[in-house]
């Protein structure tokens, strides 16, 4: 299921949508750090990833998936985009899921490739 909800954040990007930067999915949430291209509003994008992931999600339960509305934290510097991305990266390890990030298949960042 995790890679289902994975699958329609990247087809969000390949749709130019968004440039998606860092994610991690997390047992009862998602952080997930990306930019708007000028396809689509942020309601627009989350209405959609939200809708193709519950749809997926269905596929293996009846329960929700998703609360109503989302939280947004606007990065304002390369500063604060650096440190968004460490904090999103690090949650599985503050969660106590895992001791080191590698052994946490979930997430994935740009600054991996740089």
């Amino acid at each position: 299921m995790n890679r289902a909800v994975i699958n329609k954040m990247k087809k969000l990007e390949k749709e130019k949508q968004i440039n998606s930067n860092t994610f991690v999915l997390m047992p009862n949430h998602i952080h997930w750090l990306f930019q708007l291209n000028d396809i689509a509003t942020l309601s627009e994008v989350i209405r959609n990833f939200k809708g193709r992931s519950a749809t997926a999600y269905r596929e293996f339960s009846k329960q929700k998936l998703w609360q109503k509305g989302f939280y947004v934290h606007l990065v304002r510097s390369d500063e604060d985009l650096t440190h968004c991305a460490r904090y999103i990266v690090a949650n599985p390890l503050r969660a106590h899921l895992i001791k080191n990030i590698a052994d946490y298949p979930y997430w994935d960042s740009i600054y991996l490739n740089a």
